[in-house]
């Protein structure tokens, strides 16, 4: 199938939350990334420098099964993913620097998005049209 490469926007959900309470006048924490769609694996998973960036903590560690057996990672605070036009809100899997930041099976589902192999891009749904729409059944 091939690579497919998105851009990302992240954002503090937290930050958001306090400048919609009109807690402080401090712009969100906010970065723009490339990230691998990765339809094999399940969440939203960044590296440690944007991890830094967006200033999130972290809340607890998972174990994660990888290529390389099973191992444990930190999960992070939750961001506002935006890709192409479409956003959502998901906590963080840290990953390491050397591996790219990956959006995952949940992700993309809620967003609505499929890959297109034989474009090798990332799609709106065409069972919904331009629509982003969930399914509940």
């Amino acid at each position: 199938m091939g690579k497919v490469i998105v851009k990302i926007k992240l954002t503090n959900h937290a930050d958001l939350v306090v400048q919609e309470l009109k807690l402080s006048k401090r712009k969100p924490r906010s970065v723009e990334a490339e990230a691998l769609v990765d339809t094999g694996a399940t969440r939203l998973y960044l590296r440690p420098s944007v991890v830094k960036a967006l200033g999130i903590k972290p809340m607890e560690e998972i174990e994660s099964k990888t290529t390389n057996g099973i191992c444990r990672r930190k999960v992070y605070q939750p961001v506002r993913l935006e890709v192409m036009g479409r956003h959502g809100t998901f906590d963080v899997v840290g990953v390491d620097e050397t591996v790219p930041n990956l959006v995952g099976q949940v992700p993309l589902e809620y967003l609505d998005f499929v890959v297109d192999p034989k474009k090798q891009k990332l799609i709106p749904n065409p069972e919904h049209g331009e629509k982003q729409m969930t399914e509940e059944y």
